[in-house]
């Protein structure tokens, strides 16, 4: 994104105790209602949403609705591949 407002205020995701350079995500608040969202090992790719959007996809995290895309076991996330590589939105297989 060519145009990134001036002095924001970026915040680094970075699980607790989490040391050196990641790569993690990193959020600011830019004005209006713009949300901007970057990764640390390329930190020139910005990629923008609104605060509505922003704030609907944090409630979905806190009430679990990307649960099944982590692995806290270190396997592999299910990616929402299932479905003729279409996101199955949780929903149950019908036989």
């Amino acid at each position: 994104m060519d145009d990134v407002p001036a002095g924001l205020m970026w915040t680094r995701a970075a699980p607790e105790g989490a040391e050196g350079p990641g790569p993690w995500i990193e959020i600011a608040f830019g004005p209006g209602d713009l949300v901007l969202l970057r990764e640390t090992s390329d930190p020139d790719t910005v990629v923008t949403t609104t605060t509505q959007k922003w704030d609907a996809f944090t409630r979905g995290v806190m009430a679990g609705e990307f649960d099944r895309f982590a692995e806290p076991d270190g396997g592999q996330p299910d990616r929402g591949q299932g479905n003729g590589g279409q996101p199955d939105h949780g929903q149950p297989d019908h036989a």
